[in-house]
């Protein structure tokens, strides 16, 4: 009612100012005011409209000024959910401009801090690496990846997240790519979700039983390395294992709870998640949003979800700062064969993937639509059944394509391997770097 109070702080991450669609958004339709999903909706607008020429956001803003405080593009700390909700939103809500943002904000980010397995963090002004690190909340990418149907990268670069996991039996809050170890002042895993999160939703589009070796793996790690008296300690430092005597509330909101969904659904499943009388979106504290009609309020919703709706051909006119696959490089290009090439090699059985292009419209074998992916209300259409153990490998390489990328990258690899076959086109998310908040 009355703004920022004067000794409060006036600049906001970008996942703080853009994490607030699907709670106001629900809060709207549930009191039949649409003042908080206007407003949320506002500061992604705001936030949208302050881009880079590149179509990146930078990390911090001063919401007064509108000027960028800190200009570092990634996916991971302070601005990590704001793509999650811009994709979240419009599976939720059906509001297509939400879609529309997040088609060239995705397109950008797979342009520019994409370094095939890796990510990195850029000058959202030209494009240039300032930060080579692996930073653990980039770990909820590839479960947001498979939401999007763009399965193939998310595999690749979950086999290399899991590999600093393997390494330390946590992931560190940062790792150093130039170096190959853990980033001084970054040690700690404070039992974060995000590594868990996407192992779950790779297990649930592709049913490789690995994901399942993985979280197996995770288990052991809390139970052996983690496990205090009266719960799961904070590790303040992974490779000495040295642990604090606290836990985070997102550990029993969102770590535990994707690891039960994980093994029930390799079991069952038997949970309102995957059987209950809707379907629902998970918020980025792990908190559950039904697609009731009064909530979803879609007239029509794809009847394939991992392919772009028909009704959804909305013209819009190009920004100007739209690439050009000629002109621009990737930054995966410009370092092909450096440092994101060493020390972790990939598991040569998850480059098998088939090359995908353009629009898929396939059907996952073995999994039925509500199976596969269980966000959209609409019905599970009918799928033919096939058997897995006939059908596994080609389950695991096959991806779904949702987002339609209608620019610049879209005929150029965003893979630096020369022997992979790729696709083509491309917070508990916290908003600033305090390790108590997910």
């Amino acid at each position: 009612k009355y703004g920022v109070d004067e000794h409060e702080s006036k600049i906001t991450s970008t996942a703080g100012g853009g994490t607030l669609t699907l709670e106001f958004g629900v809060l709207s339709r549930l009191t039949n005011d649409p003042i908080f999903e206007r407003v949320t909706k506002n500061a992604v607008r705001g936030l949208w409209a302050r881009r880079s020429k590149l179509n990146l956001v930078g990390a911090h803003i001063n919401v007064f000024t509108g000027e960028w405080t800190q200009k570092d593009a990634g996916i991971g700390t302070s601005i990590d959910s704001f793509y999650e909700y811009l994709l979240k939103a419009y599976l939720l809500f059906g509001d297509e401009e939400y879609l529309f943002i997040f088609q060239e904000a995705y397109s950008a980010a797979m342009h520019y801090l994409y370094n095939d397995p890796w990510y990195v963090e850029v000058n959202m002004d030209s494009g240039a690496i300032v930060w080579p690190l692996f930073n653990s909340l980039q770990a909820f990418w590839p479960g947001l990846q498979v939401l999007a149907g763009d399965v193939d990268p998310a595999i690749r670069t979950h086999t290399a997240f899991f590999s600093v996991w393997k390494r330390y039996g946590f992931t560190p809050e940062g790792f150093n790519l130039a170096t190959l170890s853990v980033q001084h002042g970054q040690k700690s895993y404070p039992l974060r979700p995000e590594l868990i999160e996407s192992t779950y939703w790779l297990y649930k589009a592709t049913r490789d039983p690995r994901y399942l070796d993985a979280g197996r793996d995770m288990v052991a790690s809390l139970q052996y390395g983690a496990r205090c008296p009266c719960g799961y300690c904070h590790i303040s430092d992974v490779e000495f294992h040295k642990s604090e005597d606290h836990m985070e509330s997102f550990f029993l909101a969102e770590t535990v709870k994707y690891l039960w969904l994980l093994f029930d659904l390799a079991v069952g499943p038997d949970n309102l998640v995957e059987n209950g009388p809707y379907k629902y979106i998970f918020t980025t504290e792990g908190h559950l949003l039904p697609a009731t009609p009064q909530i979803s309020l879609v007239q029509e919703h794809c009847s394939y979800f991992g392919a772009y709706c028909n009704h959804g051909d909305f013209k819009h006119e190009p920004h100007a700062s739209d690439m050009s696959a000629d002109s621009q490089e990737t930054n995966g290009s410009r370092v092909s064969g450096g440092w994101v090439r060493t020390g972790f090699p990939l598991d040569s059985s998850y480059l098998e993937a088939s090359p995908v292009s353009g629009l898929i419209k396939g059907l996952c074998p073995g999994l039925t639509h509500g199976q596969k992916y269980g966000i959209s209300y609409l019905a599970p259409v009918d799928t033919p059944h096939e058997d897995y153990s006939v059908k596994q490998k080609d389950t695991v390489v096959q991806s779904h394509a949702l987002i339609v990328v209608s620019d610049h990258s879209a005929n150029q690899s965003l893979s630096g391997d020369s022997n992979d076959d790729n696709v083509e086109e491309s917070s508990e998310r916290e908003p600033e770097h305090d390790p108590s908040q997910s």
